[in-house]
């Protein structure tokens, strides 16, 4: 009967979790956005720390090299842009021939007329939405971007400051007898959240060169582009890097490129998935998160309808550090085994070469 009535409770309490994940987006999003980056920089600030800075100053210093990163980041995507939109009439122009294409296929093959496939295009639309409305609303997003970013560098800076009085705080709560296991917890969730940002970071950054090296080879328009878009979309597993992927074989065919260069994409693609997977992963990620793939997809889907993309970017790491909590508390262990992997923990070659 307790059994039925602690599973009831874990059950209520998830529920309840998940809508106030789902209500309290516009404010959690930013502020869980800021701690998994702060527990990327707690590393940096620590070593500024220990060179007798002082930790407000550290945690200034942590933050304008996470913008400066930033900003080139965003730079070399607006070089490679502008360069990008200077062919935007030639490719437009593309894009047409290939959807006039695809409507005389349309009509030879299945035998839906010119007329017909307007009338379809037609009542798809929404002739109610007007220019002035879009205008609107897309200066409203990027305002609201605007606002959650300068949100994020505050947290960001406002954590790395106060990180060790929040610590006190969580242990506070704690009974005395099990302050030894709640920090151990808190240092192995941070571990975790930590490792898991630093090797991504370095995959992202070593995909960067592979898919720059396969797409100039290939001749590919804006390689660098493309290959810095395939990088960045690595941060949401499974689906970004063919995401990312599949819109430079797109871009590739509206910018008038042959099937060679189609096939070279693909097989670029194909290559550099089996040096991360096989090569790449094990020498700088490691086994850290280790949860399984399951419940890695459960994840992403359950991110994304709660939270959208950024759910996705963080759900892999949220997912990882209540794996943490769950194995070291007994009634919720059983959770732990569920969303976990039978991956032993390890270290990535990296660091065990580092050691050795």
């Amino acid at each position: 009967m307790k059994s039925l009535q602690r599973a009831i409770l874990i059950l209520l309490l998830f529920t309840l979790s998940v809508v106030m994940l789902y209500f309290g987006k516009s404010f959690l999003v930013p502020l869980v956005l800021a701690a998994v980056l702060a527990m990327l920089l707690t590393k940096i600030c620590r070593k500024l720390e220990t060179l007798n800075i002082q930790r407000g100053v550290a945690a200034f210093v942590s933050v304008l090299l996470f913008l400066a990163a930033l900003a080139i980041i965003v730079a070399l995507l607006g070089w490679q842009l502008s360069s990008f939109t200077d062919n935007l009439a030639e490719l437009k122009q593309r894009v047409l021939e290939f959807v006039e294409k695809f409507r005389d296929w349309l009509h030879e093959n299945i035998g839906i007329d010119r007329k017909q496939q307007e009338n379809i295009a037609t009542s798809q639309g929404d002739s109610s939405v007007g220019a002035g409305d879009m205008l609107m609303s897309f200066a409203t997003g990027t305002l609201s971007i605007a606002v959650d970013m300068v949100l994020v560098t505050v947290y960001i800076f406002l954590l790395l400051l106060y990180r060790g009085r929040i610590k006190n705080f969580i242990l506070m709560l704690v009974n005395t007898a099990y302050r030894e296991k709640a920090t151990l917890i808190l240092q192995k969730s941070s571990d975790v959240a930590q490792q898991y940002l630093e090797g991504l970071s370095k995959m992202i950054v070593m995909l960067w060169i592979m898919y720059g090296i396969g797409f100039s080879a290939l001749g590919v328009e804006n390689a660098l582009f493309f290959a810095v878009l395939c990088g960045l979309l690595e941060i949401v597993p499974f689906v970004g890097n063919l995401l990312g992927t599949s819109f430079t074989i797109l871009a590739v065919a509206a910018q008038g490129g042959d099937s060679r260069i189609i096939i070279g994409v693909i097989a670029v693609y194909m290559l550099v998935q089996f040096i991360q997977t096989y090569i790449l992963e094990p020498l700088v990620v490691g086994s850290q998160v280790r949860i399984n793939p399951l419940f890695t997809i459960i994840a992403l889907v359950a991110g994304e309808l709660i939270w959208g993309i950024a759910g996705m970017v963080l759900a892999i790491p949220l997912v990882g550090v209540m794996r943490i909590v769950f194995d070291h508390i007994p009634h919720l262990k059983p959770y732990a085994y569920l969303i976990g992997s039978d991956q032993k923990k390890g270290k990535s070659l990296l660091e065990k070469i580092k050691r050795k």
